[in-house]
């Protein structure tokens, strides 16, 4: 589970995340939706220890990720915006290479690794250098090292972006399957239809700070917009087609 209470962080004299707060509980599916500029990726990055807030606090199952982040860490498994590969490791050596950081070694680690190999279609590159991939390819790289620990939270930041259909269909599978198996799940995503589909809680955005949250229908129902995206429209404040 992880909680967030009050988070702040500002960078000169503007506040990327203000005042924000919310839980993730175990088993479910939390998403961050907001217009660029939003605060999702500071969000995240905050929670998994890339930035160290202004104020605010952090726990990801009881622990303070402020006070103790690589305790933090060790739960968490994140796929963050920008995947930072290493070109001359192969994607295998990748996952093996974040697998040992996090303890694991053996039989284990090389049944991982090739569960995530097969889950996430990679059998054609998984023994290529990771210099010359496409931004597809990345992705899968990036996303199977964050889940080769088998961590009881995972965050995605837009986890689908440039991914060809099947390889969407294999992520969003995968959302689900953590979910059952009582995983916290947080995600930001553009994509109305993912959210809606996926999420059991969205938190909606806008200039840093939290100005909705709920399921799905309840955000339709709060605004009277008849699907999620026309209620992200009214609720961030932008002018939906043909009002003034």
């Amino acid at each position: 589970m992880i909680r967030v209470e009050h988070l702040r962080k500002q960078f000169g004299g503007i506040a990327a995340v203000d005042d924000v707060s919310f839980e993730a509980p175990d088993g479910s599916v939390t998403g961050l939706l907001g217009p660029n500029g939003a605060g999702k990726t500071t969000t995240l990055r905050l929670l998994y220890g890339l930035m160290r807030p202004d104020a605010g606090r952090i726990e990801v199952d009881e622990v303070d990720a402020v006070a103790d982040p690589q305790r933090a860490q060790a739960r968490l498994g994140v796929l963050p915006d920008v995947s930072g590969l290493y070109p001359r490791l192969t994607a295998r050596e990748h996952i093996y290479y974040y697998g040992e950081l996090q303890g694991l070694s053996g039989p284990v680690l090389a049944r991982r690794t090739d569960d995530l190999l097969r889950l996430l279609d990679m059998a054609g590159i998984a023994d290529r250098r990771t210099v010359g991939f496409s931004h597809g390819e990345r992705t899968k790289v990036a996303l199977a090292r964050a889940l080769v620990h088998d961590p009881r939270n995972v965050l995605l930041d837009e986890p689908t972006n440039g991914l060809d259909v099947m390889s969407t269909r294999a992520v969003r599978d995968i959302i689900r399957r953590l979910k059952a198996d009582g995983r916290s799940v947080v995600f930001s995503s553009h994509v109305m239809q993912e959210v809606s589909a996926l999420c059991d809680t969205i938190i909606v955005l806008a200039r840093g700070r939290v100005v909705a949250a709920g399921t799905p229908d309840t955000l339709r129902e709060q605004t009277g917009r008849p699907n999620l995206e026309d209620a992200f429209v009214a609720l961030v404040g932008l002018p939906a087609d043909g009002d003034g």
